[in-house]
């Protein structure tokens, strides 16, 4: 871990927390003291490796047709569903574990695609003449 933020404890949503708890149950490494995302590659002794996991993000990533996509993407993605909420930003900070709020709103996440959309649809419907 990088900052003391991000040893922090973190709650975690039930929902979640029950569909992680149903996808570990079905796998073959189910015992409680098993890795939550053990490796198959490790006989389940060491959860997956970085790698194991950037390149099965890159082959799904391939199949959707989206091409070359780095696992930090999901960090922006995740301050963007923030934002699109309407989390406060100390909120979203403490969420990503960020020990400085200038890296989460100057580094990560934008306004949504629909959010944007609907902003510039306005300005143009402020602009154009109704007819």
């Amino acid at each position: 871990m990088k900052t003391a933020e991000s040893r922090k404890k973190l709650a975690i949503n039930r929902e979640l927390l029950e569909s992680l708890k149903t996808c570990k149950q079905a796998t073959q490494f189910s015992a409680l003291e098993d890795w939550m995302f053990a490796s198959p590659v490790q006989l389940g002794r060491l959860p997956w490796s970085y790698d194991q996991i950037w390149r099965t993000y890159q082959k799904a990533a391939g199949k959707a047709g989206i091409g070359g996509l780095g696992t930090h993407s999901l960090r922006h993605t995740y301050r963007s569903w923030l934002d699109s909420v309407g989390t406060p930003v100390g909120v979203q900070q403490k969420l990503m574990r960020h020990s400085d709020i200038r890296t989460t709103m100057n580094v990560y996440g934008d306004a949504g695609t629909a959010e944007m959309a609907e902003a510039h649809g306005r300005v143009v419907r402020l602009a154009l003449p109704q007819s």
